[in-house]
């Protein structure tokens, strides 16, 4: 295959007495023209290799599959319910509001009527305590970047409040629905270009007030790499600031009375040294805020408890901290407080149960979902007895159920319910043996009744790390390929939070190997068992999973045919200069520290890409607009496989107006998946 020219550099940096060549470095200026023309060159020759016939009847199937109804939240606040639907091929779900489950709803926010493309997207919300009011974060081409707005229910009308600056949003509403606390970054100028990515920062906006009047709160000035989460009670009488270390759990948690941080003419209450209340400290561990009870806050941390467990500590006494419901063997991942319960979401094997406990902690009973199956939400107020969920499993699409707490057991008005049709796919799980010894479990889904013959094709799917769970969820796009005999693995690697904050320790930082060498295994085990072979063995994962298919295509490029590699983090000694990259520097490590150099320098793909190294067929994508990952990364890789690897193709896709993911508009998705099966058929068919 002739690719496009590409020029290459003769840049070597000497990083800690180490010779590091980078030649394709101008390709990190996505705005440059000869980037711009690069990237046009490479997308013809992409679509020049996978448009056709076989592409179109992939399209048309993918519609079809595209075409079901799905709610992918539901929410209750003062009387109303609050959903997000997709009756089908929407390009974005509708927020729904009525005034309980056998109510007729009504459209409250429809963001398919912002943007005749569909790529503006409705990302969070966050209805009122008394749901009169919904705040909600909007966000244009899939950038992290959103903007806040505020709707009358009643009405259906926004307010004047527009707010800027926002990512990763963070929202919390006074008692009397006056104002909101929410999580803000540095408006641009303010800062250097490059940390406008950072100094998170928690401001009060009071209703009609302009955004340039609303007062800072909460900041660590010294520490841009801190993200302060902000949460109030059901109380309302405090504000709990949780302070994240970048991309990690581990933080440090914050308190103090809601009524001192609103008062009318307040500047910055950071001027008051003791207005806030440290809880806890060290960043030793995770601390998820759950609601308040009897004068006390409630937590989910792993402090003294790898999987998980409830405590309860005085707000105004930090050293009174007590225990509530213990660490089980199994990783507690959601919990919520209804009346007079706790009911909690706890993964087993990869795969999500309900379990409820008395505010004491003392068990009263299980709700276990249909088969293996993951929880997507989970809603409950101290004023209710209901309790919402949306689930969903590799055969279900996300479904929402409700249940009442009864004095006895909590049982369910409403059971998890399969939709009436039976799915003809069935899904199963294995456990194999990675290289030091260490079980890991993996999910194979396929058409009931599959034979294993040792040819199937077999898509492989995996991500490890940043402590998350990749659990059982419907995925349409790979349902042409289970109905034409095609096999979907999903290993659960270490790095991700499976089973806990060990099973993430062990696949970060210089144990990053370990996600490597547990997907390997994964594929091996595929192969020995008699399920497929190296030739018709497929391998994709974005992001972190990005990183994942493109270090293993490397080690290993002899167990696999056909490799997709989604916006990947490529390149593993610069990561950290673009987007929001320190925050990853606690999960990677960063080449600034010469023995952490030294490992990224062994499995970063990007300067793993050497002379005659050979390599599977592999589809690049990535996203011209993605501020999370620079798609410098994914088009430098590419560059380099083209011009120095043996084997291939090589191709990469760059998409436009799409961002790392999130919001992506159906139609969107569609093609990208007409292209992934498309390439995958093509390379990864034996």
């Amino acid at each position: 295959m002739k690719y496009p020219e590409t020029k290459r550099l003769p840049l070597v940096e000497t990083l800690h007495g180490v010779p590091v060549p980078d030649p394709y470095r101008w390709l990190e200026d996505a705005a440059s023209p000869e980037t711009r023309a690069w990237v046009d060159a490479q997308n013809r020759l992409t679509r020049s290799e996978l448009d056709g016939a076989a592409r179109d009847a992939f399209v048309r199937r993918l519609t079809a599959c595209y075409d079901y109804p799905r709610t992918t939240s539901l929410v209750r606040r003062g009387g109303r319910e609050f959903f997000t639907h997709n009756p089908g091929l929407l390009n974005q779900p509708v927020l729904y509001v009525r005034t309980d489950a056998d109510s007729e709803p009504r459209i409250l926010i429809d963001p398919n009527l912002l943007s005749p493309d569909g790529t503006t997207a409705l990302t969070a919300y966050f209805p009122s305590p008394d749901g009169a009011l919904v705040a909600y974060a909007l966000s244009a081409h899939g950038s992290d970047r959103q903007e806040l707005r505020v709707r009358d229910v009643a009405s259906g009308q926004d307010g004047p409040d527009r707010l800027a600056w926002v990512k990763f949003a963070s929202v919390a509403w006074t008692k009397d629905a006056t104002g909101l606390f929410y999580l803000r970054f540095p408006e641009p100028g303010t800062v250097p270009p490059a940390d406008e990515q950072y100094f998170g920062r928690i401001y009060f906006h009071r209703l009609g007030a302009a955004q340039t009047a609303d007062p800072l709160v909460f900041e660590t000035p010294d520490q841009k790499d801190l993200v302060p989460l902000v949460d109030i009670p059901h109380s309302g009488r405090w504000v709990v600031v949780t302070v994240q270390r970048g991309a990690s759990d581990d933080a440090e948690v914050y308190v103090a009375p809601e009524s001192s941080l609103t008062s009318p003419g307040t500047d910055s209450a950071l001027d008051d040294d003791g207005l806030w209340t440290r809880l806890f400290s060290g960043f030793n561990a995770a601390y998820h805020f759950i609601d308040d009870a009897d004068g006390r806050l409630l937590f989910r941390t792993t402090d003294g408890a790898a999987l998980g467990r409830i405590i309860s500590v005085d707000p105004q006494d930090p050293t009174d901290v007590r225990e509530v419901v213990a660490e089980s063997s199994d990783r507690l991942s959601l919990a919520v407080l209804a009346r007079g319960d706790i009911v909690a979401s706890y993964l087993h094997n990869a795969s999500d149960t309900l379990r409820t406990f008395d505010r004491s902690g003392r068990p009263r009973g299980a709700l276990p979902l249909p088969g293996i199956a993951s929880i997507l939400t989970l809603d409950a107020t101290p004023d209710d007895d209901g309790v919402r969920v949306v689930w969903t499993s590799f055969a279900d699409p996300p479904t929402p159920a409700s249940f009442r707490l009864t004095p006895e057991a909590a049982e369910s008005n409403r059971r998890f319910e399969r939709r009436a049709e039976a799915s003809p796919f069935e899904t199963r799980q294995v456990w194999y043996v990675s290289r030091d010894g260490t079980r890991v479990p993996m999910f194979l889904v396929h058409r009931a009744g599959l034979s294993m013959d040792g040819a199937r094709r077999v898509l492989l799917s995996g991500y490890g790390g940043f402590n998350i769970s990749r659990t059982p969820a419907f995925d349409p796009g790979t349902v042409p390929f289970l109905e034409d005999g095609g096999v979907f693995a999903l290993a659960n690697l270490r790095g991700g939070g499976e089973f806990g904050e060990t099973w993430h320790r062990a696949g970060m930082l210089q144990r990053k190997q370990n996600v490597f060498d547990d997907f390997i295994a994964a594929a091996e085990f595929l192969i020995h068992s008699g399920v497929t072979r190296p030739d018709r063995l497929a391998i994709e994962g974005g992001s972190n999973g990005g990183l994942l298919v493109a270090a293993v295509m490397l080690q290993r490029p002899d167990l696999f045919g056909a490799v997709i590699c989604r916006v990947p983090v490529a390149d593993m000694l610069r990561y950290h200069l673009f987007t929001v990259g320190r925050f990853w520097i606690p999960e990677y490590g960063s080449a600034d520290d010469p023995a952490q150099f030294e490992y990224l320098l062994t499995y970063s793909p990007y300067h793993n890409v050497t002379p005659g190294v050979r390599g599977p067929a592999t589809l690049v994508m990535t996203a011209d607009t993605d501020d999370r990952v620079s798609p410098g990364m994914a088009k430098k890789f590419a560059a380099r496989l083209q011009a120095d690897a043996a084997g291939g193709p090589f191709l990469i896709r760059v998409e436009t107006k799409a961002g790392h993911g999130m919001g992506k508009p159906v139609a969107k998705l569609i093609e990208e998946d007409a292209d992934i099966l498309t390439f995958v058929h093509r390379y990864g068919a034996g």
